[in-house]
């Protein structure tokens, strides 16, 4: 990061005050641009002029030879080169988008280099030796370079080119496609309970296989867990099952849940999928193997509908239309010896699940922050900060750094924030109402509930 002499608790107001939009609403374009913060001009430096109106006649005959019959045709000859130089010199930034679409499925040298060339002309950048994708997809994000009409049109025809699964969510709806990316692994679209059913994708668990606490030898007491309660009944979910299938569809204390695992993000949540509208089938949570801002992008595979994974509501589709907004339980994130010891009725997911493997995401992959675009970030705290997350009665969100928040309550200090108070829960931290009733927290890093947050309050004690 680039060195700055600006006070630090500066960077805080002004992001706050200047926090960009939402990343799951409708598509930006340059009217509803908002001012860059200098933090951001900072870190990427002054944006390219970016053009109003229609593409032209030819730079739409440019973008579909160049774009879209580069991508889709297993040839990338002489006329795919000549509108790409004709896309270079248009002066248009919001071009970069689908190019930055294009570069993340362009394995061939020669097409990968022309593709990120082109970006960087187009947005004045220097790639340097760093990962070109990521470079270009950043400076997008953070500048917020608005898309072009017919944008979808062209990233659709991409995308399902290499993944047939992904032509029934890339719809219109309340979510921002300029963001969208491929996360690298392909969609689950197996129906319901195909826990056991291979695929070439993240696979998901339905009704996952469970057995007690005194039964479970396989897990040992340090490692992690995600712990639910739901009317009394506790499960553990093992961090080392939620990395291989990253969301399970279950049934706890008389209630349907689905719980995704976004490692990037470093968030477990619990979606209530029982209390829907009148009318709608239980969503049954998948991974589409797509990412937004390196978050996971979750659907429901019975209606295709695309739902906001961190805030949990349906944000294209039937689902959509009919408002759906699913409720959290908390999710605690512990060791496996204190949370035995603290519900010891508790079941657990069996070792099985696992399918023989042992991943450890958070300190391996993961250990030097997002793998993945994110643009810019709120500078409060450092990208993979843990923090405890969830929404006051006001609606407003907050942040509690966990470390010191863990450090206070074991000291038996009070944390509150409005009708918010924290607890200690089975090693854990849970957020409670002031009459002690579950509020649906959940642990994450720092940068993911603070992008999808924007403006988010923070307590750092």
């Amino acid at each position: 990061m680039i060195k700055s002499t600006t006070p630090f608790w500066l960077y805080g107001l002004i992001f706050v005050v200047a926090a960009l939009m939402l990343v799951f609403e409708s598509p930006s374009h340059a009217e509803e641009r908002k001012p860059l913060s200098p933090y951001v001009i900072e870190q990427f430096g002054t944006p390219p002029a970016v053009p109003d109106g229609p593409l032209s006649a030819e730079v739409q005959t440019a973008v579909q030879v160049a774009l879209v019959d580069g991508m889709t045709q297993t040839r990338w000859g002489s006329d795919q080169e000549a509108a790409l130089d004709r896309l270079a010199e248009s002066k248009d930034p919001r071009l970069v988008w689908l190019i930055s679409d294009a570069i993340r499925f362009a394995w061939e040298r020669e097409r990968y280099g022309a593709l990120s060339d082109a970006a960087a002309k187009l947005l004045a950048i220097d790639l340097g030796a760093q990962n070109r994708w990521i470079t270009i997809t950043n400076h997008l994000i953070a500048w917020d370079i608005p898309s072009y009409s017919g944008y979808l049109d062209s990233k659709r025809a991409i995308f399902t080119h290499f993944v047939s699964g992904w032509d029934k969510i890339f719809v219109e709806g309340q979510i921002d496609w300029r963001l969208v990316s491929w996360g690298g692994v392909n969609i689950d679209d197996r129906a319901y309970d195909r826990t056991h059913e291979p695929c070439n994708c993240i696979p998901a668990a339905d009704n996952p296989t469970v057995s007690k606490a005194a039964e479970t030898t396989w897990l040992k007491d340090d490692d992690i867990v995600f712990g639910v309660e739901v009317n009394g009944e506790a499960r553990a979910y093992p961090r080392r099952i939620m990395e291989v299938r990253e969301m399970v569809n279950d049934t706890l204390g008389g209630r349907h849940l689905g719980i995704p695992y976004c490692t990037l993000c470093g968030a477990a949540q619990a979606y209530f999928t029982d209390d829907v509208p009148e009318g709608v089938k239980r969503p049954v949570l998948r991974t589409s193997g797509l990412l937004i801002r390196s978050n996971k992008v979750m659907y429901d595979v019975e209606t295709h509908s695309i739902f906001d994974t961190f805030l949990g509501h349906a944000v294209t589709g039937p689902l959509a239309k009919k408002g759906v907004q699913l409720k959290q339980a908390s999710v605690v994130t512990t060791d496996w010896g204190t949370w035995k010891a603290q519900h010891p009725e508790t079941t657990v997911l069996v070792e099985g699940l696992a399918l023989g493997r042992d991943f450890d995401f958070r300190n391996g992959r993961d250990a030097n922050g997002p793998i993945f675009p994110v643009g810019d970030v709120d500078p409060r705290l450092s990208v993979h900060e843990d923090i405890i997350g969830v929404i006051a009665a006001s609606g407003t969100p907050v942040a509690f750094q966990r470390s010191t928040a863990f450090a206070a309550l074991r000291q038996g200090q009070e944390i509150a924030f409005e009708n918010v108070r924290l607890k200690l829960d089975a090693g854990g931290i849970k957020a409670v109402d002031a009459d002690g009733s579950d509020l649906g927290s959940h642990e994450a890093f720092w940068f993911a509930w603070s992008q999808f947050h924007p403006g988010t309050a923070l307590w750092q004690g």
